[in-house]
């Protein structure tokens, strides 16, 4: 499918999304480092613990407003409100003693106003895909995520410490510009809207995920993503913390390369590799029935895992973190297009935000892989993260293409019935 191909809502949720993950992934991953060299590791550590809880929550009522409402009007406020917390974050810098509670203030309203509108965002690739050219739209979306990610983190990485100001008043043009490509090219088409059932707003949000909690085979590849997701956020939780340990110093003439550095090597390969291999590898699994791509990617993903999760010979970890990029990349726009085509169109901001818990509960399984390690040797930390990765590719599978399938045909006998 070629770009002057795509809907116009596509064109523009890849180009701003790419520019807003470019924003996000040059200053979020320093925010821990900023607010500990100014208040503290433990202010720090609380403080970003209760903005993750803040964001989770503040997603689950981004996606209720987005169904409720029109997306574009969702999408223009919320991105006007995330670039005056963004210019408000700059102001604060520009002291000598810089005003950190304005700066913490307005990183918390960012966060909240970010969740708002998150679900909307996503909910506007769905409207604007068919179940055909979903695959390849997911896959273009996962290319540029990675690639606006590592500039992101190379324009941190060289600006943050000593130009900190010139990258956050350069971030706010950036993101003062997102708002008005949105209200100037981004098309509003859905016409189908999400009524009010009950007057209680709370109780209507509540019984709305509560549609989504009883549907069985979406909240199965809510909890197999879960799983699987949690191998890859472990890379930079239990292996990063065990290679910073255990992992002996390779030299490269008189470069020394440590734990720490190896990590960087691994990330800086994954990202490598999607950018080069993304559209390649989606051609060749064209050829095979998606649920035979899906089992392949995710077995591919799964060994990788397993053995980077133990391995501490510098050529084993680079190879099989290839295998893991690879079967990442085989697996993932397929399990991202049937799970859109499995939200009901009415309730797809909804369905989008519920499935956010997947990267919460996965972040959540990943941290705690450092506490369990402290307990079981590296290769039995292998087979735990093999067991998890297993009941994913279970729940995951049968989720997308054994329980929606029964719970389709029971549907239609339903309506067969009811004639």
């Amino acid at each position: 499918m070629a770009w002057k191909e795509y809907p116009q809502n596509i064109k523009v949720r890849l180009i701003t999304s790419f520019f807003n993950r470019a924003i996000s992934s040059s200053v979020m991953p320093f925010m821990a480092l900023f607010f500990a060299q100014h208040k503290g590791a433990i202010w720090a550590g609380s403080f970003l613990v209760v903005n993750v809880c803040i964001s989770f929550f503040i997603n689950l009522i981004g996606g209720y407003i987005s169904d409720r409402l029109p997306r574009k009007r969702v999408i223009v406020l919320t991105s006007i409100l995330s670039s005056l917390m963004f210019a408000l974050m700059t102001v604060s810098l520009l002291p000598e003693e810089k005003w950190i509670v304005l700066f913490a203030i307005s990183y918390i309203i960012f966060t909240i106003t970010n969740s708002l509108g998150r679900p909307a965002v996503q909910a506007v690739i769905i409207d604007s895909t068919t179940p055909e050219n979903r695959k390849a739209i997911y896959a273009i979306e996962y290319w540029l995520n990675n690639l606006s990610m590592a500039i992101g983190a190379a324009l941190g990485g060289l600006l943050y410490v000593n130009h900190q100001l010139e990258l956050f008043v350069t971030l706010t043009v950036v993101s003062v510009s997102l708002p008005i490509a949105y209200q100037i090219w981004l098309q509003d088409t859905r016409v189908q809207l999400l009524e009010k059932t009950h007057k209680n707003i709370l109780v209507d949000l509540l019984h709305n995920y509560k549609v989504a909690f009883q549907d069985k085979p979406f909240v199965m590849v809510v909890v197999g993503s879960m799983f699987i997701y949690a191998a890859e956020f472990s890379l930079n939780s239990y292996i990063g913390v065990r290679l910073t340990e255990e992992f002996k110093s390779v030299f490269v003439g008189d470069f020394e390369i440590a734990g720490v550095r190896m990590l960087s090597i691994l990330n800086i390969q994954n990202m490598l590799m999607v950018v080069l291999l993304t559209f390649f590898i989606t051609k060749f699994t064209d050829k095979f029935s998606k649920q035979r791509a899906l089992l392949l990617g995710l077995f591919i993903y799964s060994v990788g895992y397993a053995v980077v999760t133990s391995a501490n010979i510098w050529y084993v970890l680079v190879l099989f973190n290839a295998f893991a990029t690879i079967g990442e990349l085989i697996y993932s726009p397929i399990a991202n297009a049937e799970k859109a085509n499995m939200m009901p169109e009415n309730k797809r901001g909804s369905y989008s935000a519920f499935s956010g818990l997947s990267f919460s509960g996965a972040d959540l399984i990943a941290r705690s892989t450092i506490i369990i390690g402290a307990f079981l040797v590296p290769t039995m930390m292998s087979v735990y993260i093999g067991i998890i990765l297993m009941a994913g590719t279970f729940l995951l599978y049968s989720g997308l293409f054994v329980a929606n399938k029964i719970q389709i045909q029971k549907e239609l006998q339903n309506e067969k019935g009811g004639f």
